[in-house]
């Protein structure tokens, strides 16, 4: 027995007492460092950054290119009733070949040409209010993400301290109960107690060594759920600090979840509007210079060439009128969502609090019914001594005092589980 007591002491002061300690805060900042989802967001506003540095260079800057052309066109002439193969034809009457007007006997390009598009700053205020929208959702989605990871983190971190406190009860009625089988020793050798009896609570001290342990393999368990999910690859066993959740003042202001419906809808409209850029004139500046050349023999036409480029959309299948259409029905889509998440959003705060309240009401049942219990295992403890009740009444009430403060236990962390979810919707 006394080997016994030194291996559970020994077991609780490796876990516990001597273990590195970490709050929820640590694996809350953990979470967040290793997301992918927030990894991604970040990412993806430098991907935003550099498209616009791409739009920009489009919209504003020219398009220089070098272009190079060379066409042969050989006949066959047959002047003169001779076959003649001609590269470039002086004037054949008669030949096998394309029409010399095709080409004049080829072309000969080689040219340096620039394109500049003129007056695109509203598109480009189009693409950059887009931008700035999409910037937008993917920091919002970073916020609700890092809200998401707060309120599961913290739901895993409470069932670590619900496995942590259950171990602890579990180890301090062992201790009592150690320290009553020790008594019963000396009593039984007196012939107060029987063999039988000192057995008895013998088997029951086991029991709540198997408890003990078993707590302790769900603390293990719980602790390795909360590393995988922030992406601690650290698995040493570690002691949490406490934790005991407020309720977060209630939201005046507009919940932050429905600022994704709002960015949403103006993302829809960001993209209506860059639609309709295609429907406006479009002006480009174009000019070349170079070779360019139809006939071989005066290849050594060098020059310029320079221009304007108009454009503009007047029809193409009421293509304009359908994307409007689309964008008001998804518009109307994301409103109805918006309603119903509110509902959704009410309710949830509502019922969390009312099950809130119910919960405080039975904590304060089994408080006050611990506090009665410790009376009552005093007057059980110097009845024991004068052999004035039975082994088996000791240990029914070492039981129940274990399943009162079990069952208190359970109510506080169910409250703190409550009080999460509260301040999960209370955003």
């Amino acid at each position: 027995m006394k080997f016994i007591l030194i291996h559970i002491n020994l077991l609780f002061i490796v876990l516990f007492a001597s273990a590195q300690t970490r709050d929820l805060n640590y694996y809350l900042e953990q979470a967040k460092t290793n997301s992918p989802l927030i990894n991604k967001a970040n990412n993806n506003n430098q991907l935003i950054q550099l498209d616009m540095q791409k739009v920009k260079s489009i919209l504003n800057k020219p398009i220089i290119n070098v272009e190079a052309n060379v066409l042969f066109s050989p006949i066959i002439s047959h002047d003169n009733n001779n076959n003649q193969f001609q590269w470039v034809s002086d004037g054949a009457n008669s030949y096998t070949g394309y029409d010399l007007s095709y080409s004049d006997g080829g072309q000969y390009q080689a040219f340096v040409s620039i394109k500049q598009p003129l007056f695109l700053g509203k598109t480009y205020q189009s693409y950059n209010e887009q931008a700035d929208i999409q910037t937008s959702l993917n920091e919002n989605n970073i916020k609700l993400t890092q809200h998401e990871l707060e309120q599961l983190v913290s739901q895993q971190y409470i069932l670590c301290e619900m496995a942590k406190q259950q171990s602890k009860i579990s180890k301090s009625l062992l201790d009592k109960l150690n320290e009553q089988v020790l008594i019963m020793q000396k009593l039984v050798k007196n012939a107060i107690y029987k063999q039988t009896d000192l057995m008895l609570l013998q088997i029951e001290t086991e029991n709540f060594r198997i408890e003990y342990e078993k707590h302790l393999s769900e603390y293990k368990l719980n602790l390795s759920d909360i590393n995988l999910l922030c992406g601690i690859s650290d698995t040493s066993i570690v002691d949490i600090k406490n934790i005991n959740f407020e309720i977060s003042p209630d939201t005046i202001v507009q919940s932050n979840f429905l600022n994704k419906y709002r960015l949403d809808s103006l993302n829809i409209l960001a993209q209506q509007n860059l639609f309709n850029q295609k429907y406006r004139p479009q002006l480009s500046l174009f000019a070349n210079a170079g070779l360019n050349a139809i006939y071989q023999p005066s290849i050594d036409r060098f020059g310029f060439a320079t221009g304007i480029n108009f454009t503009w959309n007047i029809f193409d299948g009421n293509q304009k009128k359908i994307q409007n259409q689309k964008s008001l029905i998804e518009l109307k889509t994301i409103e109805f969502e918006k309603q119903n998440f509110v509902n959704q959003h009410n309710t949830n705060k509502e019922k969390y609090l009312n099950q809130i309240n119910i919960i405080d009401k039975q904590i304060n049942i089994t408080e006050n019914q611990l506090i009665e219990y410790q009376k009552l295992i005093k007057l059980y403890k110097f009845e024991l001594l004068q052999a004035q009740i039975s082994i088996m009444d000791y240990k029914n009430i070492i039981r129940d005092i274990s399943a009162k403060k079990q069952e208190n236990l359970r109510l506080q962390m169910q409250k703190q589980i409550l009080i999460n979810s509260y301040n999960y919707w209370n955003f």
